[in-house]
């Protein structure tokens, strides 16, 4: 390998949000597309293979990964116990109790007589929460004397379509006291791209117990079912004689993950949310969540587990070297190129430029598998010609989100889009004689059919994802990259083109081969 003294720019590194690698054609929406931008660099630049799941991104072992602990991981430059086995361990050991917010919680409602909300979605994919967490909150309560109103957002996309009856099933069993007050899916609870008509209506129901009635919380999933609609878009809908959020109230949200638990947080917290009109601001006594979520929400809400400081991050380094650099893309992906890339840091880096591209208002994106991706890649296109920025960062939503709707045909053309953008970023990289990684933060696209029960697969995967390296320079310095890598080697890589030493807490490593 010949080190040029000369840093390359831009170094770009593109990530295929969702795009796994998966040797079988059948249901392979990656295998299945033409893609021939990516398949000329793939066979003509060094590439390999690396763990995006499990053990290798601080996940228990076999757990899939996720966009929120891809885009952590690839910019921390490290494996980073994230907060689903830490939360699990808790749970398992009954320390909910011990946790200052917790017991905050529950001193602030004995003496009120109120209600604990306690939130989030019930599943056990592991993304954005877990079952045995929203159980454990359930048992921490009611140990306490506390009442406890649940209210489930019912999954359906990090796990099987229609699985809410046995999770509903487990809850009766562990937690059989438990009075569930309201149902809705995750499509109109976990929003996070302001389509506030969607979340009105689980706050509706949450906060007003207005809405459609059911008796139980298994009638209104079955009717959900009866229509043809998995547990994803259950609508929300009231249980039994539950009478909405009352002055005195708690609330406790258990989703880990920020990026989907915060506007329904807005629309129950903040005195000055404006997404929609409320009749009267719920007067909770206290409120906490399992973690920081927010600074708009931070002083509404104490948190539970609070997050480890990652310091000397991939952008962190990059500005203190005088560098510019560049995020971007569309809303669904905005969060995890910038705070979760940046190890849960909401603010910018020095230099560091932000571009977010509106992703389209459509029911689901299999309606429109392009999304927004032309515009990304006018976007980025003027920044790499611009010659600005020393690192651009970019992306696309598409194999990920399209993957998610288990619609086959849609996510072969998404892939196709974002094979149609690359081949326009790698014209101009050319001409700025730039250096291109391509790589991936999770699997989903490269499975669409569930292969035991022939349902359509919507959730993550634990594949490994493909990473290219395309060095435009005339005097190529990598012949190959080496195999066994993980998401935490890409950090490491790209200090390497942007000629930074790369600090002992980083401690993945790079993928050329010495």
């Amino acid at each position: 390998m010949t080190v040029s003294t000369q840093r390359p720019r831009p170094v770009m590194l593109t990530i295929f949000d969702g795009f796994g690698w998966r040797d079988l054609m059948a249901d392979n929406a990656v295998k299945l597309s033409v893609m021939p931008n990516f398949h000329d660099l793939w066979n003509n630049h060094p590439h390999a293979l690396l763990a995006a799941s499990g053990e290798a991104v601080g996940l228990p072992a076999g757990q899939m990964g996720n966009s929120e602990v891809g885009h952590l991981t690839l910019g921390a430059g490290r494996r980073i116990l994230q907060e689903l086995p830490r939360l699990s361990q808790a749970a398992k050991n009954n320390e909910f109790k011990d946790r200052p917010a917790v017991k905050e919680l529950i001193d602030v409602l004995k003496k009120t007589g109120g209600t604990c909300h306690v939130m989030g979605l019930t599943s056990e994919g592991g993304v954005h929460s877990h079952l045995d967490h929203i159980i454990g909150a359930v048992k921490t309560l009611e140990n306490a004397g506390i009442p406890v109103a649940l209210h489930v957002f019912t999954d359906g996309r990090d796990t099987a379509p229609r699985c809410a009856l046995d999770v509903l099933a487990k809850i009766r069993k562990e937690v059989p006291k438990a009075t569930i007050a309201t149902v809705s899916g995750r499509y109109f609870a976990m929003d996070r791209d302001k389509r506030w008509a969607r979340v009105q209506e689980a706050y509706n129901v949450i906060a007003l117990a207005k809405g459609p009635h059911f008796d139980s919380a298994e009638d209104a999933v079955k009717a959900a079912y009866a229509e043809d609609k998995g547990d994803e878009f259950v609508q929300p809908c009231v249980i039994g004689d539950y009478k909405g959020a009352q002055k005195g109230d708690g609330l406790w949200m258990l989703n880990f993950r920020a990026d989907r638990a915060g506007e329904i947080l807005e629309t129950l917290l903040l005195p000055d949310f404006k997404g929609f009109e409320r009749p009267a601001q719920p007067a909770f006594a206290f409120a906490c969540g399992m973690t920081p979520y927010s600074t708009e929400l931070h002083p509404y809400l104490e948190t539970v587990f609070p997050k480890e400081n990652i310091e000397q991050h991939l952008g962190e380094l990059v500005a203190k070297a005088g560098l510019t650099q560049l995020r971007i893309a569309e809303t669904e992906k905005y969060p995890h190129v910038t705070y979760f890339f940046n190890g849960g840091q909401e603010a910018p880096s020095p230099k560091e430029d932000r571009k977010l591209i509106p992703s389209p208002k459509v029911a689901t994106y299999d309606l429109q598998p392009e999304m927004s991706a032309d515009q990304v890649t006018d976007d980025v296109v003027a920044a790499i010609d611009s010659g600005k920025y020393d690192l651009i960062i970019l992306n696309y939503a598409n194999p990920d989100m399209v993957g998610h709707t288990g619609k086959l045909d849609a996510a072969i053309s998404a892939c196709q889009a974002v094979d149609k953008g690359l081949g326009r970023i790698e014209a101009s990289l050319k001409k700025q004689g730039g250096v291109l990684l391509l790589t991936a933060d999770h699997g989903n696209c490269e499975i669409m059919k569930n292969e035991e029960t022939g349902a359509p697969h919507t959730s993550h995967t634990t594949n490994p994802v493909p990473v290219v390296l395309a060095d435009f320079r005339d005097e190529k310095e990598v012949k190959s990259l080496r195999d066994g890598g993980t998401l935490a080697d890409v950090a490491p890589t790209l200090l390497h083109f942007l000629r930074i030493e790369q600090p002992e807490a980083m401690t993945g490593k790079s993928l050329i081969e010495a």
